[in-house]
């Protein structure tokens, strides 16, 4: 079998980035380098450590360019010197002009969501939360406006009841390596059929801060529970007891728990359900600060909260 003799830049950063490099170097493309954010300290130790797009890279032999700036001369100089015929982006950072008009073919990039839909930095986790029954990957011609280029193709999965931004982001890691490789191919033979993006139809997902995690007990228990899915296993739904935060991984809907306000606790044997505006919601697996993740049961049998309660 002959290698394809279209040479390819991969710039991405995280694991979800990851099995798109895999698939190209699968399939025999020359990736004459890859580009990825600089190490960083990590874990416990805060132990320099190379991202999980570069571990592949060396492992595989390819070059690694790793700059703190992406305006860096010497970088723009670098891919020059390389002269891709494309430049594939995969969760990473975005792109000036003087990079993107570098290739020869295309500059493309995948992103986790059917856009123009939830356009930013947390797509997944703005699907699940806002409740969507589907979503999916775009791969997209890369322009000056962030996430609004021409669309090459769109692949699509439901989102299951039981999904979470950590199911659904492995799931479209792996959707978006197909989704890939197919578009390489497509601009390779010439045979993209591009359409544009209808902004009218476009939605936001912009970056989560740990502010934003903080669950709010005055709504409806469904938004609630798909809040929390959207946030687990990372960066995790939390709320307050007796001044401990309390992180929350999985939660299901059930009535109300008698006449409880918003937030008040009740216990029944091993369950917690913790009532809203409309509804409740069973607390399945939760986090103490500075424990372990468990199951209900387990939290009550090693912290103390009564019936009557309040989580806020």
């Amino acid at each position: 079998m002959n290698s394809p003799a279209t040479r390819l830049v991969f710039m991405g950063t995280p694991e979800f980035a990851v099995p798109s490099l895999e698939i190209l170097i699968r399939n025999r493309y020359p990736v004459p380098a890859v580009v990825t954010a600089p190490d960083r300290p990590r874990g416990r130790g805060q132990e320099f450590s190379p991202t999980p797009v570069k571990k592949l890279a060396v492992e595989a032999g390819i070059p690694v360019l790793q700059p703190e700036q992406l305006d860096d001369p010497g970088l723009v100089a670098r891919l020059k010197e390389i002269a891709p015929d494309m430049i594939v982006v995969v969760a990473f950072r975005i792109l000036p002009r003087e990079i993107y008009t570098i290739p020869r073919l295309a500059a493309f990039n995948l992103h986790a969501s059917l856009l123009p839909k939830y356009r930013g930095a947390a797509p997944i986790n703005w699907a699940i939360i806002n409740g969507e029954n589907e979503t999916g990957v775009t791969t997209f011609l890369l322009e000056d406006k962030v996430d609004t280029g021409g669309i090459v193709l769109q692949r699509s999965i439901p989102i299951g009841p039981d999904d979470n931004a950590g199911t659904i982001h492995d799931k479209l890691a792996m959707l978006g390596a197909q989704a890939v490789l197919e578009t390489v191919r497509k601009i390779e033979e010439g045979g993209m059929d591009i359409s544009r993006q209808d902004n009218s139809l476009a939605s936001r997902a912009p970056k989560i801060f740990k502010d934003d995690c903080r669950i709010r007990w005055n709504q409806p228990a469904e938004r609630i529970h798909n809040f929390v899915r959207g946030l687990s296993p990372y960066p995790a739904a939390f709320t307050e007891h007796r001044e401990k935060i309390l992180k929350i991984y999985r939660t299901r809907v059930v009535d109300a728990p008698g006449s409880r306000m918003p937030g008040e606790v009740e216990i029944d044997g091993e369950e917690v359900t913790v009532a809203a505006s409309e509804g409740g919601l069973c607390l399945i697996e939760l986090q103490q600060e500075g424990r372990r993740r468990m199951t209900a049961a387990e939290f009550l049998r090693g912290y103390p909260i009564r019936s009557g309660e309040k989580l806020i």
